[in-house]
């Protein structure tokens, strides 16, 4: 049984005999020089007692001085040089141990747990406690060493590892490792830090380790001796040059090889294995990433599709130009072939002259009576037109695209 709860017991049995709260606190204490310890001081619970007041004291010189204290407005240090390694205990009722942290020689002396209850009846009832704290310097023990890794002392290359030296005692601790040596030579320095670390493990670094811990007080002492081993890592197989010619495909027998084509002469392919990711790799290149694959397909398609659509766009024109080619040709040629026969009829604008004169200066002053006509025939004489033409004897060659219908 422990101690806290022994005095917990035996003040809950003493409060049940007398009927009234009893502080229980052992004598002495003793704690490591640089180290923690807790000051023990419980009572029992009893119906109708509240607890309204704790006080931890201190024997300095004649008088005892407060150094704790905790009331309904909480806890409160009063020494500064307890501020940041003094608590007390709020999880346990009726437990109100001190606990005192980095103790220095100086804090070697008498305590004083004190506790104020209020009874049923509205008194007000104090009890105290005297209990001696003694500080000592601890020598160190013998140290343990323990890896820091699942693998244990065994472990593969490349791996990260550390071994841990620990000792008790009162710090500080200084630690040394060692390896030793074949044919009984001396330990060699390796380290002087509590951890050994490995960064990473290599097969140079298998051999057996040990590590040394001192203290202030005492003698130093040494761990036993544990045997750190590293196992030689995976070796990627070796696979044969072989020559392929252009007829023979490539085929592994271990892993499936990336697609490599072939060329008319003769070449050679090695493969070489990925000893992380257990994939082979042949010639003298990497297999893509995949979305590096996917975009390159992505882009070989876009440039297709342009040209494609770029060739049927100039089909298309070129297609056009050819129609529209045709299309004046043919009616330069029907153009060519169409001719107008004018003849000039005249009623009452002349009397004996002949059908053709060789036009002159004699003009007349006699206005024409009758209508002037341009007949115009087309070749298939198919429809004949009749234009209003000029007041002159003679034949005109017109054009269709001049005529009016």
């Amino acid at each position: 049984m422990g101690l806290l709860p022994g005095l917990l017991l035996l003040s809950q049995l003493t409060a049940i005999t007398y009927g009234h709260p009893i502080l229980e606190a052992p004598e002495s204490v003793t704690g490591p020089w640089k180290g923690d310890v807790t000051i023990p001081c419980t009572y029992g619970l009893l119906p109708g007692y509240t607890q309204v007041l704790v006080k931890w004291l201190v024997q300095r010189y004649s008088d005892p001085v407060t150094i704790f204290l905790r009331d309904s407005s909480g806890d409160h240090i009063q020494q500064a040089k307890y501020r940041g390694r003094l608590h007390l205990n709020q999880e346990i009722p009726g437990d109100v141990s001190l606990q005192l942290n980095v103790l220095e020689m100086d804090d070697r002396s008498h305590y004083t747990c004190e506790v104020t209850w209020q009874t049923p009846d509205g008194k007000q009832v104090v009890r105290d406690k005297i209990i001696e704290l003694r500080v000592q310097k601890l020598s160190v023990s013998k140290p343990t060493v323990t890896s820091g890794s699942s693998y244990g002392f065994t472990v593969p290359q490349g791996m990260r590892i550390s071994l841990q030296c620990h000792a008790q005692g009162s710090p500080p601790i200084s630690y040394v490792w060692y390896k030793e040596q074949a044919n009984n030579q001396e330990p060699i320095k390796v380290a002087a830090l509590s951890t050994l670390f490995f960064k990473p493990a290599v097969l140079a670094d298998s051999g057996s380790y040990f590590c040394i811990a001192k203290g202030r007080v005492g003698s130093e002492q040494r761990s036993d001796t544990v045997k750190f081993v590293v196992k030689d890592s995976f070796k990627p197989p070796k696979i044969k040059t072989e020559t392929l010619s252009s007829t023979e495909a490539p085929i592994s027998t271990q892993l499936p090889l990336a697609v490599t084509s072939t060329t008319n002469q003769s070449w050679n392919q090695t493969g070489e294995v990925d000893q992380y990711h257990g994939t082979t790799i042949t010639g003298p290149g990497k297999d893509l990433p995949i979305f590096a694959i996917i975009l390159i397909i992505s882009l070989c398609c876009l440039v297709v599709f342009t040209m494609v659509y770029i060739m049927l766009c100039r089909k298309t024109s070129q297609q056009e130009h050819v129609n529209e080619v045709a299309r004046m040709n043919a009616r330069e040629a029907s153009n060519s072939q169409e001719t107008t026969r004018v003849a000039i009829f005249a009623s009452d604008c002349s009397s004996d002259e002949s059908a053709l004169q060789v036009l002159g200066n004699n003009y007349s002053d006699k206005p024409c009576l009758g209508q002037e006509y341009q007949t115009m025939t087309h070749p298939n004489g198919d429809k004949t037109c009749l234009l209003n033409t000029a007041p002159i004897d003679y034949e005109v060659l017109a054009s269709e695209g001049k005529s009016v219908c």
